[in-house]
């Protein structure tokens, strides 16, 4: 179950609003700057975040988040300048604060949209969860320091449910700074530690071993 809805439909959109600064303070030159995720650049990865969020906004949710749409949302966005994908960022923010103004609990509580696999409160965490981590990969990328965040509460959060769809465990994300968060039910073991780095065990981006953790924590394996 997601986090409160206040506390996301805020958490987003204060995550968007990060996402416009940072790319507003990259030169343009390091738009082709690799990163941790596979072969996309900087540009690459500015783009399917700002795009997964127009799609969304825009109603255009069938096979949102599939290889082929990811495919599409960075090609669109290619020709761009990271200034006009800030600019885009920007006003895909303000329609998804008009969007999530309307929402109601029994609206947040209900089956998203699309075929997600979730309530509507679900998919729009993991919305911010993955602004906040896209926005990680860049930094990544650019040898910038990790920025620690309540973006970290939204992983914590999309990653217990994620983990139990996929029935791994039971066991207790006890991560430091965070409430807790139990995957399949709870119990089992306590995993303590960095958010940050759960985060990436959890998203593929390093070694479960580093943790001591099993391959299947990893939930796009």
């Amino acid at each position: 179950m997601a986090l409160p809805r206040a506390e996301v439909s805020a958490g987003l959109l204060a995550e968007l609003d990060d996402f416009e600064a940072l790319l507003r303070s990259i030169d343009d030159d390091a738009r082709s700057t690799p990163t941790r995720c596979g072969e996309w650049d900087v540009g690459d990865v500015a783009s399917h975040t700002i795009g997964s969020l127009a799609d969304v906004v825009a109603g255009r949710l069938d096979g949102l988040g599939s290889p082929e749409v990811t495919e599409r949302e960075v090609t669109e966005r290619r020709g761009r300048s990271l200034a006009e994908l800030a600019d885009e960022c920007a006003a895909v923010r303000e329609a998804a604060a008009g969007l999530l103004a309307v929402f109601d609990d029994d609206a947040w509580s209900a089956g998203a949209p699309g075929g997600y696999e979730g309530t509507l409160g679900d998919g729009v965490e993991a919305l911010w969860y993955d602004t906040y981590l896209h926005a990680d990969d860049i930094r990544s990328g650019l040898g910038q320091p990790s920025v620690p965040g309540d973006g970290l509460r939204a992983a914590a959060s999309h990653l217990s449910v994620e983990l139990t769809k996929r029935g791994w465990g039971p066991a207790t994300l006890a991560l430091v700074g965070l409430p807790e968060f139990p995957v399949s039910g709870g119990g089992g073991r306590r995993i303590g530690g960095d958010p940050l780095a759960f985060t990436l065990v959890a998203t593929g981006r390093a070694d479960p071993a580093t943790l001591d953790l099993d391959p299947g924590v990893n939930v796009y394996a």
